[in-house]
């Protein structure tokens, strides 16, 4: 059961900041996904990545270990606070930051979404959808988690795979899409590994 919160929207900051100050954070995984490691893995050279809507960060260290260059932002301050503990060495890498301001220091080969989509509400997706594609050349991928689900209440918002697609097909590919075998409750059975390349 979840505690009786103050801040009912995720579009405000405070919505993240009293969650994590009270330690409710059932989209918190814990570790790098199966998924996330398999496709470092499988990358033939580091890439440049940004982490939007970073929360506890667990790749941004796990990806500079292994020569990629990550950035994390998030827009609450607690989420900040959290990342930077954990991001140890690296914490100079995640930022305090609007995704939609933030401005990239080096071009991007990817974007990492991984509980960013569906933590905004379907009205938020378009804007989203559109800054990906602007932040984003040709051949860079948007690649991470994708939750499916009808519910209408959220966070996590899921959406429907008809829905995802058109928000992407203007501007993206899609390349990968592999089930999830080590999903967390929240997310259990619907979500997928999607990698998009942009056209």
């Amino acid at each position: 059961m979840a505690p009786d919160f103050s801040n009912r929207d995720p579009l405000q900051p405070g919505f993240w900041d009293e969650r994590f100050a009270r330690g409710f954070t059932p989209w918190d995984r814990g570790s790098v996904p199966a998924e996330m490691r398999r496709f470092v893995a499988d990358c033939a050279q580091p890439l440049t990545v940004l982490i939007p809507g970073c929360g506890s960060g667990y790749e941004l260290a796990w990806l500079m270990e292994r020569g990629w260059m990550a950035t994390a932002i998030d827009f609450s301050p607690e989420a900040v606070a959290r990342a930077k503990r954990v991001a140890g060495q690296w914490a100079e890498r995640v930022l305090e930051a609007d995704f939609f301001a933030w401005e990239p220091e080096r071009p991007l080969d990817m974007v990492y979404e991984c509980a960013f989509l569906c933590a905004m509400p379907p009205a938020m997706w378009p804007r989203i959808a559109a800054r990906w594609a602007e932040l984003l050349a040709p051949g860079a991928l948007l690649a991470g988690f994708f939750y499916f689900d009808e519910k209408p209440k959220g966070p996590p918002f899921g959406i429907a795979r008809e829905r995802l697609e058109e928000l992407l097909a203007s501007h993206f590919e899609c390349i990968e899409d592999r089930a999830v075998q080590d999903s967390i409750p929240v997310f259990a059975g619907k979500e997928r590994w999607m990698a998009w390349r942009r056209s």
